[in-house]
């Protein structure tokens, strides 16, 4: 019996990938490893988030880092700190910002749940820009002029989410931040790999950016990583940590937390929420050095090896489905394999994944293109045995 079941709660095979509905990226064992010895022993935390912003800074390229709860705790963190900076009267009124800038602009065609992560610490978001592609109304996507047009006293900053395709690109966002003294808070969420994007995200100047800590770092699922410039990273710090301490008393370290930047201790910040453990940031640290020494890539071959398994069995049962081996440029990126069923024989792509997932046990395929007939079948999560029985339950299902 695994422990799931211990608990009343059937496990699943996982052919969806790293998402966090269902659990995230599998951990390393020298990840589980570090958890648990981190557990057996205490620190200070503003102790251990001064040497997690060392590595992080030499993994990122930037002046600090932080470990935050996943790369939504990261943005929200980032958002408080640029709207309050260290002002301690300011934090102690977050998410109400009355009286002090609050506007953040972000292009329309980027908006989505997600940014409820930078609202939640007050933030107004100002859209700018057209989604004229999509609403077939046009050619041009978000324009740089558009971010310098929406400027006035009650911005705050810029919140911009990083995708290979992203229009503008990242450079010329910042170029106008620059020209106007405002911060740019990126979202890199799942931008890695390639792992140069670890450095290459922030050398463009931005000030702030987030990654998540599980996915591709396989670090637990419930962290990230906010890195950039120092002041910012300190104000984000002082809003997550415990304070329930004596002024006199807390010594963070001076390469953290310059406490010469405010009089006085805040009291407990808009993050206090969204503290993590000691055991998480030894966890995603660990993880973050066998992610940024390229300890993973190797598996993508194994990975290859399943797939193109579950395509041969699928070929030779004659199921009503064609399937496509999708082999990414490069080591860093896993495959994955599409299968596109024939709808006509089979009922629609969305009562197959149902199916799956009805079934025993029950399986999670990838779903984003479901109203295409595709099912897509990511490796991350998957083991030699469980793509064996992958295998036998799609031939059924297809046949």
């Amino acid at each position: 019996m695994s422990i799931y079941q211990k608990f009343g709660v059937e496990p699943i095979i996982n052919a969806c990938g790293s998402v966090t509905r269902l659990g995230g990226a599998p951990m390393p064992v020298e990840v589980l490893e570090s958890f648990r010895e981190a557990a057996a022993e205490w620190v200070p935390l503003e102790q251990l988030q001064a040497a997690a912003s060392r590595k992080i800074s030499e993994h990122t390229g930037t002046e600090a880092g932080l470990v935050t709860s996943g790369a939504a705790g990261a943005l929200t963190l980032g958002a408080a700190a640029i709207l309050a900076g260290h002002n301690l009267k300011r934090m102690e009124e977050l998410p109400h910002c009355d009286d002090f800038p609050d506007e953040f602009i972000i292009a329309r065609e980027q908006r989505s749940g997600y940014d409820h992560a930078v609202r939640a610490a007050g933030a107004r978001l100002v859209e700018v820009g057209f989604n004229e592609i999509v609403s077939n109304a046009g050619v041009r996507r978000t324009e740089s002029w558009e971010y310098a047009a929406a400027i006035n006293e009650n911005t705050a900053g810029i919140v911009y989410v990083h995708a290979a395709d992203s229009q503008p690109v990242l450079t010329e966002v910042v170029e106008v931040a620059r020209e106007h003294g405002l911060p740019v808070l990126v979202d890199a969420a799942g931008e890695v790999p390639p792992r140069s994007n670890l450095k290459a995200i922030a050398a463009t100047g931005a000030d702030l950016v987030s990654f998540s800590g599980g996915k591709a770092i396989r670090g637990p699922q419930s962290t990230g990583i906010l890195c950039g410039k120092r002041e910012l990273i300190s104000s984000a710090a002082l809003q997550m940590l415990d304070m329930d301490d004596h002024g006199q008393l807390w010594e963070p370290p001076a390469d953290f937390i310059d406490t010469s930047l405010f009089r006085g201790l805040p009291r407990h910040g808009i993050g206090r929420a969204l503290k993590v453990s000691k055991e998480e940031i030894i966890a995603v640290l660990t993880a973050l050095e066998m992610f940024a020494s390229g300890a993973y890539d190797a598996q993508n071959l194994e990975f290859r090896s399943w797939l193109e398994m579950i395509g041969e069995e699928l070929e030779l049962a004659n199921v009503n489905a064609t399937c496509y081996l999708v082999t990414p440029e490069g080591s860093e990126r896993y495959p994955s394999l599409e299968i596109q069923i024939d709808e006509s024989a089979l009922g629609s792509a969305f009562d197959v994944c149902q199916n799956l997932r009805r079934g025993s046990p029950p399986i999670y395929v990838g779903h984003a293109r479901l109203q295409e007939g595709m099912l897509t079948i990511n490796p991350v999560c998957l083991t030699a045995e469980y793509a064996r029985v992958l295998a036998e339950r799609l031939c059924a299902e297809l046949k």
